[in-house]
């Protein structure tokens, strides 16, 4: 059984220094029941009370940012946190899958930024992580539709652009492509449904980031309390960095607080091209819970 995340973060205060600074996050994230995402003006309250930046708060969250890990393959939690344009924090951690392939693995960087995604963010200004992102975080943010501008924040180096981390880079500029992970997207596929779920995972597909494939899919995932997590598929330049929709559905499910016991249904609608991602979102689906795929292709 999933070790509550409220657990994980009461755990996780002690590892911050100022504890009037815990207290105020703890009561903060308990209100929230312990969705990993601060508002904005939560952001401004904090640094305005504890006279710290909102870069310097950033930091100071990346303890409890790394207890949203799941990792029971490599037991290395990465914690990171995505700052949007008006200020949002959107946290992220590594998430790693037993009984299934190692592909199937979110980095931090990739959590934050789909969860960012995922509520709507429009524009990442910053990127806090804990450890110095791997190659394949580096080139996953350069699918940004901010990556020109993108700062990358370490404990021990802060203000560092991404083209820092990845010079001459290549990216969707190279291949003329004009809409950016985060850009705003409609893929224009249909779907006769009333249906709540399929609605919403026919909208992820409709969000979709592919435009090297064309192949578009989302996910929906319902759970007991009714609540509906989804994901769309965030394709990328260099094609392995890709996260496929599945992926994006459950990080945005563990980062929002809750369990991946609590599924009671999935669905995936599919514009299938020269990729298809049925078998591959049924395998990860079935690492985690019983619950069957239901699938839809448009």
């Amino acid at each position: 059984m999933t070790t509550p995340i409220s657990d994980k973060i009461h755990h996780a205060l002690s590892q911050i220094d100022n504890e009037l600074l815990a207290q105020d996050i703890w009561l903060i994230l308990q209100e929230q029941k312990f969705v990993g995402f601060l508002p904005h003006f939560a952001v401004q309250h904090l640094c305005n009370k504890h006279q710290i930046t909102p870069q310097q708060l950033s930091l100071q969250l990346l303890p409890i940012a790394a207890f949203y890990a799941t990792t029971p393959i490599s037991h290395f939690n990465v914690g990171a946190i995505a700052t949007g344009g008006r200020g949002n924090f959107y946290f992220g951690a590594n998430q790693e899958f037993c009984q299934t392939d190692i592909q199937q693995t979110i980095h931090a960087e990739q959590s934050a930024i789909t969860h960012a995604w995922m509520r709507g963010e429009k524009q990442i200004t910053d990127i806090s992580v804990n450890y110095t992102p791997c190659g394949h975080c580096r080139q996953f943010m350069n699918e940004l539709n901010s990556a020109e501008k993108l700062q990358i924040h370490l404990p021990h180096s802060q203000n560092n652009p991404l083209h820092q981390y990845l010079p001459d880079a290549f990216g969707p500029k190279n291949l003329n492509i004009q809409l950016h992970l985060l850009d705003q997207h409609d893929n224009q596929l249909s779907l006769n449904s009333n249906d709540p779920v399929i609605s919403q995972a026919l909208a992820m597909a409709n969000q979709a980031h592919a435009p090297y494939s064309n192949a578009f899919h989302g996910i929906a995932l319902q759970t007991q309390d009714q609540h509906i997590y989804h994901g769309s598929y965030a394709e990328n330049a260099a094609f392995n960095p890709s996260l496929p929709a599945m992926q994006v559905a459950l990080n945005y499910l563990i980062l929002s607080g809750e369990a991946v016991e609590n599924i009671t249904r999935a669905v995936m609608v599919e514009k299938s091209h020269t990729l298809n991602y049925k078998a591959m979102a049924e395998a990860l689906l079935a690492s985690v819970c019983e619950v069957k795929l239901e699938y839809f292709e448009v």
